[in-house]
């Protein structure tokens, strides 16, 4: 799957600067600022948006109601949300009703690395695999997430010489107010614990590329992680219990399931070639694979 690209966006919607500034070929990184309503001469938001990861992060304030459609789940979502999305997060959005209203921002990870202690958007929690992507907002929220974007809607059309480090600081503000909104965290892992469940979270993420011709996964069993990871299986499962409440082999095959759903929502590809791709021996072997993890047939889940 290519991920849709700057371009891309770009030729669908405009800027709130009119265009990008060129004073941004200067800066570390890339960000922009657009309103939902800003669609460029013959776009719309309908028919639904294609299915697709997107190469860069994105966070969105919208108002409308509509669903988003990721690998595994749909969301309904309205009036007011806040939705967070990852170069890893593949979705899909439809309106319902009316076509939404609000704003987003786009930014690359290099953007927030000159902000003070150089922010990793990979390492929040906030962009990490499990969180909620979709929060909805109470009106107090809407209006405080909204002062954030004009804020930056207004720098965006400024001259100031450090308008890049302010936009940064508003960009962090926003981030934080997301992460507050997130469900209350588990109870912290001790360090070296928590290291290992990261780094299995990493490891398994890295077996599934972003864009194609994408080789078979490397590491399939729990033992193959282990192995990878330096560690005792016992302990490699003990660890991912606690921090997920799922076995090692559990969230090998949830993740293998989500990557098959994702692909699946290709129309181009076909079950052998998505079979292939995921390392199974034959078709018969992912069909019956699919069909234990989601109770459907590849088939059936397509339609």
């Amino acid at each position: 799957m290519k991920p849709t690209s700057l371009e891309a966006l770009y030729a669908k919607f405009k800027p709130v600067a009119g265009e990008t500034p060129p004073d941004m070929q200067r800066e570390l990184g890339q960000f922009d600022v657009f309103s939902l309503g800003a669609l460029r001469p013959g776009q719309s938001h309908r028919p639904p948006t294609p299915f697709n990861r997107q190469a860069f992060y994105k966070i969105s304030l919208t108002h409308g109601r509509g669903r988003f459609e990721l690998a595994d789940q749909t969301l309904e979502v309205g009036p007011h949300t806040l939705f967070l999305a990852t170069p890893r997060t593949a979705y899909r959005w439809e309106s319902v009703g009316a076509a939404p209203t609000g704003y987003f921002c786009i930014f690359t990870d290099a953007f927030l690395l000159p902000t003070k202690g150089g922010t990793l958007v990979e390492a929040l929690p906030i962009f990490q695999p499990g969180a909620r992507p979709a929060v909805p907002l109470t009106e107090a929220e809407w209006t405080a997430v909204e002062t954030i974007f004009q804020k930056m809607v207004q720098e965006m059309a400024a001259d100031y010489a450090y308008k890049y480090d302010l936009l940064r600081t508003y960009l962090v503000e926003l981030i934080h107010v997301a992460q507050k909104l997130q469900p209350p965290p588990v109870p912290a892992l001790p360090p070296a614990a928590s290291r290992v469940a990261t780094q299995f979270t990493e490891l398994l993420e890295q077996q599934f590329p972003l864009a194609g011709p994408a080789p078979h996964p490397r590491l399939r069993t729990a033992k193959d992680y282990a192995d990878h990871l330096a560690v005792h299986i016992v302990h490699l499962n003990r660890v991912l219990k606690q921090a997920t409440g799922h076995t090692t082999t559990t969230l090998i095959s949830n993740r293998m399931a989500q990557e098959a759903k994702l692909l699946l929502k290709q129309p181009t590809r076909n079950v052998s070639e998505i079979a292939d791709q995921l390392g199974f021996a034959d078709v018969a072997h992912f069909c019956t694979f699919f069909k234990r993890h989601t109770g459907l047939t590849p088939g059936d889940f397509r339609r």
